[in-house]
């Protein structure tokens, strides 16, 4: 009789989605997950930064985590089919798929996928992740492919959302100005220190979304031990570039729009050249519920 050694849990009365061990993504491509709260603009940011690494000669390819699948839309200029539901359409057998079935080619060559996810109320997310990278490796699409960012929907309670951590280099945290946007930060922070006791995932840092200021993000990042990598205000240019269903790189050149060009470009640089691993501590709810405000 053999035994085998399976890994300790990622938290306290953790249920989560183990991934197949063999079914990764190769070394040397950078793998960033974008979470956040929902609605803060994770989509955006997703589309958009994997816009920015086209522009510096980098072979980017996407993966929207959410059932909506409405994350790779502004790439592509369309709602394309979720891997789930090609996936259904050959009753599950991947052999019979083509690459063309499931992933599309967005703005600048960014290649853009769908996993979708089972109906409101049955099934898991994780386990839709796990089948989207696994026929992704199948059909040899990982190879050539030097940064994957996947863009999950809202906050992280469940582990099937969190599977996408299993798979990446750092977490990138979008979130506001507001209380709301960073007590869901806060779990999120927590997720990755679960999941960085088996696994490579480490944080990489907040994005600041939809604020003109960053005071009550300041005041938790120095409390956590997290930094700002970027900030985006609340600019027209970026809401109009979604009603258009393009990036903002694609958007009528103007001082606005350069300027959020240039931030997304330089955030793109800073995650490829110069990103160091956060080892930040979340805080209780009572502590964020303290933290923040107005004296």
């Amino acid at each position: 009789m053999t035994s085998t050694l399976t890994k300790p849990a990622d938290g306290e009365g953790s249920v989560q989605v183990q991934q197949d061990p063999s079914v990764n993504i190769r070394e040397g491509a950078l793998v960033i997950a974008v979470y956040g709260k929902g609605g803060i603009g994770k989509s955006t940011t997703s589309s958009n930064l994997s816009a920015a690494f086209s522009k510096l000669g980098k072979k980017v390819l996407q993966i929207g985590c959410d059932p909506k699948h409405d994350s790779t839309f502004t790439l592509t200029h369309k709602m394309v089919p979720t891997v789930i539901d090609i996936l259904e359409e050959v009753d599950f057998h991947s052999e019979e798929l083509r690459p063309d079935d499931f992933m599309f080619k967005g703005f600048n060559g960014v290649m853009c996928v769908e996993s979708g996810g089972p109906p409101a109320g049955t099934g898991c997310g994780g386990y839709v992740t796990g089948q989207t990278v696994k026929l992704l490796k199948e059909h040899h699409l990982l190879e050539d492919t030097d940064v994957v960012i996947f863009d999950v929907l809202g906050d992280v309670v469940c582990g099937g959302f969190a599977a996408p951590l299993q798979h990446a280099n750092y977490c990138l945290i979008v979130t506001a100005n507001d209380f709301d946007s960073i007590f869901a930060m806060n779990r999120i922070v927590a997720a990755i220190q679960a999941k960085a006791k088996n696994y490579k995932v480490r944080l990489g840092g907040v994005v600041a979304n939809r604020s003109k200021d960053t005071d009550q993000i300041d005041k938790f990042n120095k409390r956590t031990g997290l930094r700002t990598m970027a900030h985006f205000q609340d600019v027209d240019a970026i809401r109009r570039s979604r009603l258009k269903k393009c990036t903002i790189f694609e958007m009528e050149p103007s001082e606005e729009v350069l300027a959020v060009q240039n931030e997304y470009l330089e955030l793109a640089r800073k995650m490829s050249e110069s990103v160091k691993p956060l080892e930040a501590e979340p805080l209780k709810d009572r502590e964020i519920f303290d933290l923040l405000g107005f004296d």
